[in-house]
């Protein structure tokens, strides 16, 4: 297969050339007219790299995650830590962002929306100054 056919993995040719400049997917096979080269071991690669992805994964943890795939002989406990470990990380993201949600609520419901702009609670939350 061809790079235009790696697109059947759901990313794009920039990415994918991008993955190989990283280390992330190795390099292909060249044919004689110069043309990348990809096997269904790429392919499959590269649909593993894409949903680690849209699951939170860093590129160092996706290579990482690589890595372990490549064990066979291993158990999964060194999967499940990684993935533990980005659960944790989620869960947190998630608690800042529920944080910031309920206090731009507050903001929010607190300003009336009309008169002076000195008297905005959100300025004022926003500068420091306690209304």
């Amino acid at each position: 297969m061809q790079i235009g056919d790696a697109k059947s993995a759901g990313v794009p040719i920039d990415t994918v050339r991008y993955y190989e400049r990283h280390g992330i997917l190795p390099a292909p096979q060249r044919r004689p007219s110069g043309y990348r080269s990809y096997g269904a071991d790429d392919i499959a690669r590269l649909r593993f790299i894409r949903r680690a992805k849209a699951l939170g994964f860093t590129l160092e943890e996706i290579h990482d995650l690589l890595a372990l795939t490549g064990r066979r002989s291993r158990n999964m406990a060194g999967v499940k830590k990684a993935a533990t470990a980005k659960l944790t990380d989620v869960e947190h993201k998630l608690a800042e962002l529920t944080r910031v949600r309920d206090g731009l609520r507050k903001l929010v419901a607190a300003c009336p929306g009309h008169g002076d702009l000195a008297q905005c609670p959100i300025l004022t939350a926003l500068s420091g100054e306690e209304p």
